[in-house]
């Protein structure tokens, strides 16, 4: 059910007042270390990435060394996530193609960064976002949720939210935005049990009035 312009805007509004200091919980120092992040992070638990980069990083500290990195060292340090054999192939692969044509910078544009390897739209989204500023925001599943139980988007898909959500959101607030939905359906608006009694701005969400949180 898509929510009223007034509803909408009294929620950003909350967002903006209340998540000043949102930022993404993954732990990294530059851009490099970012993307790293965000591609072991697919349907894996930031927390648990968190406790994977720190030798990762200490190991492979730039790109160059991912690049030339052996598949198995890589895949030891990271066996603990999800998918870990894909991922250290996304990443060895990413870390070579990041040298070869962009020469080891990070690409401020969304097309260029889904040439990398393990960086679907997602993720070119978050980084191009945190990094850049960048007026994109990127959809995950909470992001995802959280649209349609807040009647932001009635969209099928990843790409129909995104397109929703720009057109509602300001440019210079999206990479913002990004963060406050996130967190929010992190810790409030959760899968199972949306904690919809203690929500801050369930007056203004068309969800916390029925029983059916889907």
């Amino acid at each position: 059910m898509k929510n009223s312009k007034k509803n909408i805007s009294a929620i950003f509004c909350w967002f903006e007042s209340n998540m000043k200091e949102a930022r993404s919980e993954l732990d990294f120092k530059n851009p490099y270390q970012l993307i790293v992040a965000v591609i072991l992070s697919a349907q894996c638990t930031d927390k648990r990435v968190n406790m994977v980069t720190p030798a990762l990083f200490e190991k492979y500290p730039e790109p160059q060394l991912l690049a030339n990195a052996d598949f198995d060292e890589v895949y030891q340090l990271i066996k603990s996530v999800s998918f870990p054999n894909n991922k250290a192939k996304h990443l060895i692969g990413m870390a070579q193609k990041l040298c070869n044509e962009f020469n080891g910078i990070m690409p401020k544009e969304v097309a260029q960064l889904e040439t990398l390897p393990g960086v679907g739209r997602k993720t070119a989204n978050v980084v191009a976002s945190i990094i850049y500023r960048a007026p994109v925001i990127a959809v995950d599943t909470h992001v995802f949720r959280v649209s349609h139980r807040l009647g932001l988007s009635n969209g099928k898909n990843p790409l129909e939210v995104e397109l929703d959500l720009n057109k509602l959101i300001p440019q210079e607030k999206r990479a913002d935005a990004h963060h406050w939905l996130i967190l929010h359906g992190r810790y409030i608006c959760k899968a199972l049990k949306p904690q919809c009694t203690s929500c801050p701005i369930s007056q203004w969400c068309p969800s916390s009035q029925t029983s059916d949180k889907k």
